[in-house]
């Protein structure tokens, strides 16, 4: 039976065409393996949001490309964004792919190597199929965690950005298809279910708002946990709030992206809101929904951005104390607005005010979970800590992933008493150990 080696770069959503990718080839005749050495395709699953991500991704595919010498038959794809942007130019930038994929022509993949293996010719294939949205295929198991895709593409355009362009505009999945994919992981022992898209709260079936599609799933959800990403702040409102609030499987956790403290460069960025927009919903949130904890995006060193408009960054980081924040510094994308814009700022500073804005992210993230000491909270059990065996690994309500002693199994609720912190993680020890029940405790 031939093998497949995959690694996957970038966002949920690419982690979860994998598993889509995976299902196709399990039915081909593939099986998963975990060493590249023996695999006899390799496929590596690619984003493209930022050129750090894509250079890597380009990086892995030329030091793979040896293995070929080694094994003859070894066909080496590259698939996702980084395939549908770049395209054939990939195959000079790498000699030696065999298969170029874009994101919405995955079902072609079996097909596709069956060819490669009789003529030998490299094949690139991108097309953007606005229909496409693997509804009908089942993606592998991902046990106790999944990500679940509620729609695809995104019409934000925002300036700096290219998923428009290598993933299509937005289109949403049936609500009856993503409510009976929730009950059909629930009772296959996922306990935590994200509901992922480019901007959930635009989803719309019909009359099915995101609103009612997450009172929807949360009648079949019982005891699973839901969560959504990402949000985008400009469709973030009140209804939403009073939805989280009403839903018990819903849990108590919002990624909204900021990207910039300053309303100048968020118009810029064309965002559709201004900070003092951004502020208001955040506070909103926190008034509507007890122990809601935010985490966030931020890009610095966009084009024009003076020290001024980083200050203001600075400031709201402050002001709003997310608990966590995913942050980078600007690179360009080629066909994106904010590439033709003047004020390109220097290497240097973006970085420097990188290190500047992590610095003090870091900082607020330490202080939130150092009040967590001494506190009890219910943690879904996700597996063993990859550094010390012997302890466990869980995530909160509130998305805080947190290190523990005592006994459990994956997809235990335990109640788990946070004792110290190391460096800014949260550990503790077991209290209670519910089984696939619900621990009646606080949250994080």
């Amino acid at each position: 039976m031939p093998k497949v080696y995959i690694k996957t770069f970038g966002c949920q959503m690419n982690k979860h065409d994998s598993s889509v990718v995976l299902g196709l080839l399990f039915e081909a005749g593939y099986e998963e393996t975990s060493d590249p050495k023996s695999a006899d395709l390799i496929l590596l699953n690619t984003c493209s949001v930022r050129e750090h991500a894509e250079n890597r991704a380009i990086a892995r595919a030329n030091n793979l490309i040896h293995l070929k010498h080694e094994k003859p038959d070894l066909l080496l794809g590259i698939i996702g964004c980084v395939a549908q942007s770049k395209g054939a130019s990939i195959l000079r930038e790498a000699p030696g792919v065999d298969l170029v994929v874009g994101p919405d022509c995955y079902r072609d993949i079996p097909g596709l190597l069956e060819g490669l293996r009789r003529s030998g010719r490299s094949t690139v294939l991108n097309d953007i199929r606005a229909s496409e949205m693997y509804g009908d295929l089942k993606p592998i198991s991902m046990g106790v965690c999944a990500f679940l895709p509620i729609m695809r593409g995104c019409d934000n355009f925002c300036s700096y950005c290219v998923v428009p362009q290598t993933r299509g505009r937005e289109r949403s999945r049936p609500a009856e298809e993503i409510v009976t994919e929730v009950g059909r992981l629930t009772e296959c022992g996922t306990r935590d279910i994200t509901l992922i898209g480019q901007n959930v709260n635009s989803y719309q079936d019909g009359e099915t708002d995101f609103c009612g599609l997450l009172r929807r799933v949360d009648q079949v959800a019982g005891t699973t946990r839901i969560r959504f990403t990402t949000s985008h702040p400009r469709d973030f409102g009140e209804d939403l709030v009073a939805t989280m609030q009403e839903c018990e499987s819903v849990c108590e956790h919002v990624h909204l992206p900021l990207q910039s403290g300053s309303s100048r460069i968020l118009e810029l960025m064309n965002r559709g809101y201004g900070f003092e927009d951004y502020l208001r919903k955040v506070e909103a949130a926190r008034r509507g929904i007890e122990g809601v904890a935010f985490s966030t995006d931020l890009l610095v060193g966009f084009p024009g951005e003076t020290e001024y408009d980083f200050l203001l960054t600075l400031s709201a980081v402050v002001k709003i104390g997310f608990d966590f924040a995913y942050m980078f510094a600007y690179s360009p994308r080629d066909g994106t607005r904010a590439s033709t814009l003047e004020g390109e700022v220097p290497y240097e500073i973006r970085h420097e005010r990188l290190k500047r804005l992590i610095s003090t992210q870091n900082r607020i993230t330490a202080e939130k979970n150092r009040s967590l000491v001494s506190t009890v909270t219910e943690v879904l059990v996700e597996g063993c800590s990859s550094r010390k065996p012997e302890e466990k690994v869980g995530r909160s309500r509130t998305n805080k992933s947190v290190v523990f002693r005592g006994d459990a199994d994956p997809g235990d609720l335990v109640s788990v008493e946070i004792e110290e912190l190391r460096g800014w993680t949260p550990y503790g020890r077991i209290l209670e150990n519910r089984g696939k029940g619900a621990a009646d405790v606080g949250h994080l």
